[in-house]
């Protein structure tokens, strides 16, 4: 099943921005964080967008491709950030793969918390022009 997906920039505290992913309308934070309460993970949730303001990985275009400029990120990348706006305190990340039709996240993890089993969320796959379009809109605003 393909997904629509969309970058929404949300204001961050009093003057930072954040970048939140929005998969069929609904926030990645509000969708992993019910699926870890009905998993009953303890603690659910505590997500945020990334920090643009500390986002500190190289190029936002690349790095929501996959490609991260950074030892830290290198099979995965964080999507979600912890809600006090540090991305490396509480992050969901997820293995992003992209072909010519196609960009899909899978094989979700909550590294600080690495016996959580998150196989059945996701995987969500979009089209790929449809994918580089909204990463073309959050990187410009």
């Amino acid at each position: 099943m393909r997904h629509q997906i969309r970058f929404q920039i949300r204001r961050w505290e009093e003057s930072g921005r954040e970048l939140v992913p929005l998969v069929d309308g609904v926030s990645l934070a509000d969708l992993v964080s019910g699926f870890e309460h009905a998993a009953g993970y303890q603690p659910a949730g505590g997500y945020a967008g990334l920090v643009l303001d500390h986002f500190n990985f190289g190029d936002l275009g690349n790095y929501l491709h996959g490609e991260a400029d950074s030892p830290y990120w290198r099979d995965a990348v964080a999507l979600l950030g912890c809600n006090c706006g540090e991305v490396g305190c509480w992050p969901l990340e997820a293995q992003i793969r992209v072909d010519d039709e196609s960009v899909t996240w899978s094989a979700f993890t909550q590294p600080h918390r690495p016996d959580r089993d998150y196989l059945d969320f996701g995987p969500f796959t979009f089209r790929r022009t449809q994918y580089d379009q909204a990463v073309r809109e959050a990187v410009d605003s």
